[in-house]
């Protein structure tokens, strides 16, 4: 397929970011507003994650003993989880909201979204206000929502992180994408460490500058490296992701990785 340039499909609305799509190959991408890509598919394997960030942003997998019955995702975009979901966890329920009904629209039309009903569902809102309304009945939280040029301010807050805690379930996860090179990118991680106690780690994305940043509802349960190594290759395969890599990424992170996997507070 030839590569077609970057076009606009309608107008914004509500100060919201225009959506448009690009084509290259058999890739076919998401913006909002400006060049930069935001989700991309595959259009000859739907299910498979694109970008570099999303599939960094799976490394929950390493630390779950059970896969999860719920997952929420802030953001849809071009509903690269929501495929991904769909194909490798058939089980788990999972909700998506999006702000922005043109990003819903186009996912819906162009990027191959699961069917609707009981285990998949599209909610049109704000997630930082949508988040609240859970109460320890999601267990895993992906939040990817950027407006074409940088996060969305709501989803890097004080107060979403601490309704994101209360929203997950004993045992979840909160996961998000954050650019490494944002000036403010400390002052993130340190709300995100005194909101979950210190309980984060972060996996860098293969290319890009891209950081997947993970807070923990209370410690994994394995923390022994030899454990978790088992349980990347193990799952590696079955899901198609290189989680022996990120398992590595984490571990050339701690300060004495002769030790279990440990946060900066102990």
């Amino acid at each position: 397929m030839p590569q077609h340039p970057y076009r606009r499909l309608r107008p914004a609305r509500h100060e919201l970011p225009e959506v448009g799509i690009s084509e290259s190959g058999n890739i076919r991408s998401l913006h909002l507003g400006t060049p930069t890509i935001q989700s991309s598919m595959n259009v000859d394997y739907p299910a498979e994650l694109v970008l570099s960030y999303s599939r960094a942003m799976m490394a929950w997998l390493l630390f779950v003993d059970e896969l999860p019955q719920h997952i929420t995702q802030i953001g849809l975009g071009g509903g690269s989880f929501a495929r991904w979901i769909d194909a490798y966890l058939p089980e788990t329920r999972q909700t998506a909201v999006d702000i922005n009904p043109q990003v819903i629209s186009i996912a819906r039309s162009m990027f191959e979204l699961p069917y609707e009903g009981n285990h998949f569902e599209i909610i049109e809102d704000d997630g930082a206000e949508y988040v609240k309304v859970l109460r320890g009945n999601t267990d895993i939280i992906l939040v990817d929502g950027f407006d074409g040029e940088q996060i969305i301010d709501s989803l890097v807050a004080e107060p979403f992180f601490a309704d994101c805690r209360q929203a997950l379930s004993e045992n979840g996860i909160f996961v998000t994408n954050w650019w490494q090179g944002d000036k403010r990118f400390h002052t993130f991680v340190r709300r995100l460490r005194e909101v979950f106690e210190n309980r984060v780690l972060m996996v860098p994305a293969e290319t890009h500058g891209n950081i997947a940043v993970l807070a923990f509802q209370q410690p994994p349960s394995m923390r022994e490296w030899s454990k978790l190594k088992k349980r990347a290759q193990q799952r590696a395969d079955r899901f198609n992701l290189a989680l022996p890599a990120m398992l590595a990424a984490i571990k050339a992170q701690q300060e004495n990785p002769s030790r279990p996997l440990t946060f900066n507070d102990e």
